[in-house]
């Protein structure tokens, strides 16, 4: 403590002193006032900013949405491109077994047996294809000439002569649809004009 005596000397109690003292504490407190208040243009260039990340914030969540639908998009198309290439695969090897299969059906029909069915008459060349087995009858008929086949095939029974077809086409054969209940009413067919539906004479049936 300052004793009154060296205060006196010093001026610590003077007015003058006092308001030195009050002044300069005044222009410090204004001095760390101003030091710690933002000036203007730092202010607006930290408002400037602002917009700035919230864009690109904005933009960089659509980059990452775009990708990743692309991502979704590239997988999508690469499953449905692996099922199309299964797909392929099975249908070439179903052909590469169709061709299999054709390449057996012709080969049972040698050639000298063709030879001989294509000079026999039709009607005997038909009994003998229509016991025959199906492939065996179908490849003999392939290998003949187109009028004698077609020929042979008249003289066959209707029904044999279709499956007979049905397998050189490599067709299955069509379920057969049921006759509809009305058939059975309906008018039969005239009379054939040749001998076979010719009206007898009166001498006929008086004899």
């Amino acid at each position: 403590m300052i004793c009154p005596a060296r205060a006196r000397r010093l001026g610590v109690n003077s007015p003058n002193r006092r308001l030195r003292l009050s002044l300069a504490a005044a222009a410090l407190l204004a001095a760390t006032q101003a030091t710690a208040e933002p000036k203007p243009g730092d202010v607006s260039k930290a408002d400037d900013g602002r917009p700035t990340q919230y864009c690109a914030g904005i933009a960089n969540a659509a980059a990452d949405a775009r990708l990743a639908w692309q991502k979704e998009t590239l997988t999508a198309l690469s499953k449905d491109i692996e099922v199309r290439i299964g797909q392929l695969e099975a249908k070439r090897a179903e052909y590469e077994d169709w061709l299999k299969r054709r390449q057996a059906f012709l080969a049972k029909a040698d050639e000298s047996v063709t030879a001989i069915y294509a000079k026999m008459r039709p009607d005997s060349a038909a009994q003998q294809l229509t016991a025959m087995e199906s492939e065996a009858a179908a490849a003999i008929l392939t290998r003949l000439d187109a009028r004698i086949a077609s020929a042979i095939m008249n003289e066959m029974e209707p029904g044999r002569a279709a499956r007979l077809a049905n397998v050189i086409t490599n067709t299955p054969p069509k379920n057969v649809v049921p006759p509809r209940p009305d058939a059975a009413v309906k008018a039969p067919p005239e009379p054939r004009s040749d001998a076979g539906g010719r009206r007898p004479q009166d001498s006929e049936t008086s004899g």
